[in-house]
């Protein structure tokens, strides 16, 4: 299913990794976080109890629950997270783990230099050997957030940079738009159909 219900959900790219940091394409490589990518994970749970404090003293939703790519540094950073908000007094929140969230395959070019042929591989003309199409890798995502937003109250997902680009194609965005690192945003439906992203500063 390519349809994104219009359900808000919180999203957050896992921290910083050396292939990250070299440019490299990791795609569904297990790479972990780095010391930076720790670090950023904690201050992005910083921004993120911040956010919900203001959120409950305005009598606001905040996020109820935390869902996570099996990956080691979605999964990483979101475990930081939830012990951020712990340790500031926020209630303790489930964390899952939806294998769907995975970050795409990118077959033969992961490891490699991150090239120019993203978007080709959007538009579907271009796929990389023993890669995972980006329809594919959409319908996943959007099947993934979908079940995540089901249940009341808003959803925290922790997961890719690609497969962000997804959902952004799902939510009728411009796709090819790198997200960084660890930076929290929060993604909601307008009553036109459109959505709005706005990131906590």
């Amino acid at each position: 299913m390519n349809q994104l219900s219009p359900r808000p959900y919180w999203y957050l790219r896992h921290g910083q990794t050396d292939w990250n940091r070299a440019g490299l394409s990791q795609g569904r490589t297990d790479v972990p976080l780095n010391e930076t990518g720790l670090d950023q994970a904690v201050a992005a749970g910083q921004l993120i109890q911040q956010a919900l404090r203001a959120a409950y003293d305005t009598g606001g939703a905040g996020i109820v629950r935390i869902v996570s790519s099996p990956l080691e540094r979605a999964l990483r950073t979101a475990s930081l997270v939830r012990d951020e908000l712990v340790a500031h007094g926020l209630p303790v929140m489930a964390l899952s783990v939806d294998d769907d969230l995975a970050e795409v395959c990118f077959g033969e070019q992961e490891g490699q230099p991150i090239g120019t042929w993203y978007d080709d591989w959007i538009a579907g003309h271009y796929t990389p050997a023993g890669a995972e199409s980006f329809d594919v890798l959409r319908a996943r995502a959007v099947g993934a957030v979908n079940r995540a937003t089901e249940q009341e109250g808003q959803p925290l997902i922790v997961a890719h940079g690609a497969l962000f680009r997804a959902l952004r194609a799902a939510m009728a965005l411009p796709a090819n738009v790198r997200l960084a690192n660890a930076i929290p945003l929060s993604a909601a439906p307008e009553p036109d159909g459109a959505w709005s992203l706005r990131e906590l500063p």
